[in-house]
C-alpha cells in the first residue's frame, strides 16, 4: 500500500469524528482549545438525565418531559464516532432521576422517581440492560427507595451516594422525602448491598465522576423545610471525595459558585462540571462551566455553556465531552434535546 494511503487511513476516524460534528478539520484546527462546537440532537427533549458511557456510546435513560407532568421510559445511545442517536429498547418502567452505570459490559438502572410533579415517589428499583441483546430484566432492588442521588463505578461494584428518600413509607409527593447521606455499595457478583461510610453532606441533585478510583461528588442542593412550612432549595457548592479502600471521606476546596441540578465528568484526572440551576435567593439557570485539578485543590472556569441548562447530562470521550439535554428554565417545564461539545487539547 502506498505510504500516502496508509497515512490517510490512519487518520480517517479523526476526520470522519470532526466531519460528523459539523465543522471543517481546517477550522477546528485554528480555534484556540477549550470550545464549544454542535452535535446531533438527542431524539427525545428531557431533562433530569444520569448518562453513563459503555464501550464508547453514551447511553441515556429516563427523565422529566415538558410540562414536567410527563416522565420517561425512553432509552436511547450516542455514538460520538458517527454522530448518531440510536432509540433502544425502553425501560420496562417510566423514571425520572434513574441512575445509570456500567460493569461488565452491562448498564445497571437504579432508584429513581415515578410521577409527573409533584407526585414523585422515590422506588427501589434495579434494572439491568444488555447492549447485546436490547433487553432489560430484573436485579436486586435497592434497601431503602431513593432518587436524585448520584451513583459511580469503582472495582466492578456500584456506589449509590446520596439523593432523596422517602420520609415515610406512604410518602408520594416530593415534599415527602428528605434528603440523604447513605452511601451503598452493590456488588454485581454476590448480587447484594451493603452499606459504606455516610457522606459528609445530605443532597440531592448533585453530580459525580471517578478519578484515580476515589469518587467525587460535587454541588447540588438541600431541601429545606422552614417553621412556618415553607419550603426552599438551597444549592451547596460543597466537594467531597470518597475513597472506597478506606470506606473514608475527605472535604475539598468547594467550587466556586453553588450549582444545583449540574453535570460532572472526569478526563484526564481532572473534574470537569457544567451547568445547574438556583432556586433561592433568586431564579436562574447557569451557563458556568469548571474545571477542578485533585493535584492543585483548585478550580479554574472554562468557557460558559453556550446554552444555560440544569438537569443536563456530561460524558467524556476522547478529548471531548458531550453535553446533551436538560432545562432551560428553573423547574421541569423547558426540557431540551440541544446537544453541545466541549473539544479540549489531546
Amino acid at each position: 500500500m502506498p505510504r500516502r494511503f496508509r497515512y490517510l487511513i490512519s487518520l480517517s476516524p479523526l476526520i470522519f469524528s470532526l466531519i460528523a460534528l459539523g465543522s471543517p478539520l481546517l477550522s477546528q484546527a485554528q480555534k484556540q482549545l477549550p470550545y464549544w462546537t454542535e452535535a446531533a440532537p438527542a431524539t427525545v427533549a428531557r431533562q433530569e438525565l444520569y448518562p453513563e458511557v459503555l464501550n464508547n456510546k453514551i447511553y441515556v435513560v429516563g427523565g422529566v418531559l415538558s410540562p414536567a407532568t410527563g416522565f420517561s421510559a425512553h432509552f436511547e445511545s450516542y455514538d460520538p464516532f458517527n454522530n448518531a442517536w440510536t432509540v433502544l429498547r425502553p425501560l420496562p418502567e417510566a423514571r425520572h432521576h434513574i441512575t445509570l452505570s456500567a460493569v461488565n459490559g452491562l448498564l445497571y438502572g437504579v432508584g429513581g422517581f415515578t410521577g409527573g410533579f409533584p407526585d414523585w415517589r422515590a422506588q427501589p428499583t434495579m434494572f439491568i440492560y444488555n447492549p447485546i441483546s436490547n433487553t432489560w430484566t430484573g436485579g436486586t432492588d435497592l434497601p431503602a427507595a431513593r432518587a436524585e442521588g448520584v451513583s459511580a463505578v469503582v472495582d466492578d461494584k456500584i456506589y449509590l451516594i446520596g439523593g432523596r428518600v422517602r420520609a415515610t413509607d406512604e410518602a408520594r409527593l416530593f415534599n415527602d422525602h428528605i434528603d440523604s447521606v447513605r452511601n451503598e455499595v452493590f456488588d454485581p457478583t454476590t448480587g447484594h448491598w451493603s452499606n459504606r461510610a455516610d457522606a459528609p453532606t445530605a443532597r440531592n441533585s448533585a453530580a459525580s465522576a471517578v478519578i484515580d478510583s476515589k469518587i467525587y461528588v460535587v454541588g447540588g442542593r438541600n431541601f429545606i423545610k422552614n417553621a412556618d412550612g415553607t419550603t426552599q432549595q438551597v444549592n451547596v457548592p460543597n466537594l467531597e471525595v470518597y475513597d472506597p479502600e478506606l470506606d473514608r471521606w475527605k472535604t475539598r476546596s468547594p467550587m466556586p459558585q453553588a450549582q444545583g441540578g449540574l453535570a460532572a465528568t472526569a478526563l484526564n484526572g481532572k473534574l470537569y462540571v457544567f451547568g445547574g440551576e438556583q432556586w433561592v435567593p433568586e431564579q436562574k439557570v447557569f451557563a458556568e462551566s469548571w474545571v477542578y485539578d485533585p493535584q492543585t485543590d483548585v478550580w479554574e472556569a472554562l468557557p460558559p455553556l453556550p446554552t444555560p441548562r440544569h438537569g443536563l447530562g456530561a460524558s467524556a470521550i476522547g478529548n471531548r465531552i458531550f453535553v446533551f439535554g436538560g432545562g432551560t428554565k428553573t423547574g421541569g417545564n423547558a426540557a431540551t434535546t440541544i446537544h453541545e461539545v466541549l473539544v479540549l487539547p489531546t
